[in-house]
């Protein structure tokens, strides 16, 4: 009888201790999603904060040629100006997910969406033609429309060399150091901060009206 007891109470004791460890898990669980979810909404607020911006200036160049026979050639107009593009690159916080955070006590994992364009500008105010350089030439002349033409193919170069400038590494450093501070200041001590992998702006083929793509006027 009284091993009998001694066995009913080892097997209590194990339902506890499974319980308890049951409990425990569960409470642990609970507080890394309340974690995480805490961790994701504080970050997603510092959404705005994550950009930079960077303005990039671009000679714009065109040269037009009178021929003679389509062989000989006769005269060259050309057109130079400078420009400038303003370029506002980010990362998209709001697309940051709860399984991109692991955290274990003290130490957290997170892997942010990628560097992407927010916001391209090539303003008109912007261009300015070099009247030294420019100039028509005897029966050949640059139009307004080949002007155009000339500014959105610098346009579209532009957009399409961004991938080879320093925007990526310089917004995911910015971006590093302020979840790093932020993370810090709640009191995580070991950070891992990674970036996905995308793309930072839509390129466009050289020839392509600009306007069908941006849809811009």
């Amino acid at each position: 009888m009284f091993s009998k007891y001694n066995i009913s109470s080892e097997v209590s004791s194990r339902s506890f201790k499974l319980l308890l460890f049951v409990i425990t898990i569960s409470i642990f669980l609970t507080s890394c999603q309340d974690d995480r979810g805490m961790v994701v909404g504080k970050i997603k607020k510092a959404s705005k904060l994550s950009t930079t911006e960077f303005t990039i200036d671009k000679i714009v160049y065109g040269v037009k040629r009178k021929k003679l026979l389509w062989v000989v050639n006769l005269n060259d107009a050309k057109f130079v100006a400078h420009s400038q593009a303003i370029v506002k690159a980010g990362i998209n916080l709001d697309k940051l997910k709860a399984e991109d955070v692991k955290i274990e006590g003290k130490r957290i994992e997170l892997k942010l969406p990628h560097v992407e364009v927010i916001n391209f500008s090539y303003p008109a105010e912007r261009f300015v033609m070099d009247k030294m350089i420019s100039k028509d030439a005897f029966l050949v002349n640059i139009s307004l429309k080949e002007q155009e033409q000339y500014f959105q193919d610098a346009e579209i170069d532009i957009r399409n060399s961004l991938k080879f400038m320093d925007i990526v590494k310089t917004t995911e450093r910015k971006t590093r150091v302020l979840i790093e501070n932020m993370l810090r200041t709640v009191g995580y001590e070991e950070i891992y901060i990674d970036f996905h992998k995308g793309d930072l702006i839509t390129e466009i083929d050289l020839g392509t009206d600009i306007t069908e793509v941006t849809g811009e006027k």
